[in-house]
């Protein structure tokens, strides 16, 4: 069972989150928590919305409106989403440069455009570099 899994009941999500079971019910029709349903239609709150409804019941406190504070809660996802997109992306990067070792500049020279094998020294009358990664490993 993970954070995301959806195992309160609305009493119990209320109690834990020091609301009272309509505030709850208010939120999800607005969509500002949105709970899991079981098959019958009830609603299941998981940790990761009792957490959100603490935090909505804080900014609420400080005198965020709702609509404020559901735009903050969207931002906040969106951002962990590239968040998690941009660590992709890196592992990617990462096992591509290790996939080809070797080439990391690349020159153009009479005979075109060539990957220069890391090491080797460029003839500067004849090629110019065209591009070399700044992370100290040419």
């Amino acid at each position: 069972m993970d954070a995301d899994t959806p195992v309160f009941a609305i009493a119990v999500a209320a109690e834990l989150a020091g609301m009272h079971p309509q505030t709850l019910r208010q939120y999800d029709r607005i969509g500002l928590v949105t709970p899991g349903r079981t098959r019958g239609g009830s609603r299941r709150y998981s940790h990761r919305d009792i957490e959100q409804l603490r935090e909505v019941a804080q900014l609420s406190s400080e005198g965020m409106s709702l609509p404020a504070i559901a735009r903050l809660l969207d931002l906040e996802d969106e951002n962990r989403m590239l968040r998690r997109r941009i660590a992709d992306l890196e592992a990617s990067l990462r096992s591509e440069r290790e996939n080809r070792p070797g080439v990391r500049v690349f020159a153009a020279g009479s005979s075109g455009v060539v990957p220069m094998p890391s090491g080797r020294r460029l003839r500067r009358s004849t090629e110019v570099v065209l591009w070399s990664p700044r992370d100290g490993r040419n």
